[in-house]
């Protein structure tokens, strides 16, 4: 693991904070793949995992944003330099454990990205969110995947073609954010959250988790018997009767 992140493992919680605080945590393509590859490799052995950013910042975005790409490259190479940004995301979606992006300064293009994909994102009330791909010629609909079953598409477009710098309360009110705190209470507000995740036995947690994913994408009536399948399989299960004492 390099020095790119500061990475705590309880065992329950898998901690990842971006660690370039000098550049806003500005993620290079090597610290995408690497992001990734840790989150595919643990995300099946712990209950959650959080994600922030060293310093004052979230992530401001890539780090190559608006850089020249090589000339003379065909489609097929051309789609394969931005793949790994979307296995980024594919990661996130596929990870069995419930992902926690605490965010606060900016959080800006990949980083915007990053904290929609979450599951849940608590951010402070002075964070700033913005797409700003297109003031950089670039067309963003790798940012808009990882949006596009979190915001309405109306707004999305809207943010996307004005790269306008948004609130996190207008984040919230858009569906790219969960809660909004005060500063201050950001990392209180975080680990409230992380405590009372980790009172829950965990075949419910990860059974919600695989229910928000993928019950979008099938109608109505196979959604609920989706539900219902969940529902019975999980609340039948061996550690779901374990008994331990309620918060």
């Amino acid at each position: 693991m390099s020095d790119d992140f500061i990475i705590k493992n309880s065992g329950e919680v898998l901690d990842i904070t971006i660690n370039q605080p000098g550049r806003g945590n500005g993620m290079s393509d090597p610290m995408i793949v690497e992001l990734a590859d840790l989150v595919e490799k643990e995300g099946d052995k712990v209950r959650l995992i959080v994600i922030r950013g060293a310093g004052a910042d979230f992530c401001v975005g890539r780090s190559s944003m608006g850089a020249p790409r090589p000339a003379g490259l065909d489609a097929l190479e051309t789609r394969g330099i931005s793949d790994h940004v979307f296995r980024c995301y594919g990661i996130f979606r596929a990870c069995k454990a419930p992902i926690l992006a605490v965010v606060k300064g900016q959080a800006a293009g990949f980083g915007f990205a990053l904290a929609a994909a979450a599951d849940i994102t608590i951010a402070a009330d002075t964070a700033k969110f913005s797409i700003p791909e297109f003031n950089h010629g670039i067309m963003p609909t790798m940012v808009m995947s990882s949006m596009i079953d979190r915001v309405p598409m109306k707004a999305l477009m809207y943010h996307v073609w004005t790269s306008k710098v948004i609130s996190a309360e207008k984040a919230m009110e858009i569906g790219a954010v969960s809660e909004v705190v005060p500063e201050a209470e950001l990392d209180a507000a975080a680990q409230a959250f992380i405590d009372r995740m980790l009172h829950f036995k965990r075949p419910a947690v990860l059974a919600v988790k695989e229910y928000g994913v993928n019950a979008q994408a099938i109608d109505m009536s196979k959604a609920v018997s989706f539900a219902r399948s969940l529902h019975a399989m999980v609340n039948s299960a061996k550690e779901m009767k374990r008994s331990e004492p309620h918060k």
